[in-house]
């Protein structure tokens, strides 16, 4: 019991601190909006229900300034939160701690370097069939 807790306590810790080589992204030619639009008609495509629609960009926005923040990170971002009945199942039958890769996302930003589009990369494994999921959708969403 006490290794299992360990094990979930080490495994919420690594997807905290995920970096850049733990995502695939998408350059999207276009707005932000045009760019949140595809992502949600892509995910709603795949006959998928959006839980949660984070706007990540406009809290940093907002709550910058009370935080001490002289740097704006994003113009805009957006994290789509959603699941697969069908998936989540398969891959929690094959291992009940694939929950902490569930719910599913998919993020939208624009900086000055542009608007990006992408996902997690996720571990070797049953969740490799997720991440052909997200990759699918992310494509379809930029045109690709």
């Amino acid at each position: 019991m006490m290794k299992q807790f360990i094990f979930i306590l080490a495994s919420l810790f690594m997807a905290a601190t995920a970096n850049a080589q733990d995502a695939v992204i998408y350059d999207f030619d276009g707005s932000f909006d045009d760019a949140t639009f595809g992502v949600e008609s892509a995910i709603i495509g795949k006959g998928l229900v959006i839980d949660y629609i984070s706007h990540t960009g406009e809290m940093l926005n907002r709550t910058g300034s009370d935080v001490g923040a002289t740097k704006q990170i994003f113009k805009a971002a957006d994290i789509f939160l959603f699941c697969s009945a069908v998936l989540s199942r398969k891959m929690m039958e094959t291992d009940p701690l694939n929950i902490v890769h569930c719910p599913y996302t998919i993020f939208v930003f624009e900086n000055e370097t542009g608007v990006k589009v992408g996902h997690r990369n996720y571990p070797k494994g049953p969740m490799k069939e997720v991440q052909a999921l997200l990759a699918d959708i992310v494509k379809e969403a930029v045109n690709e």
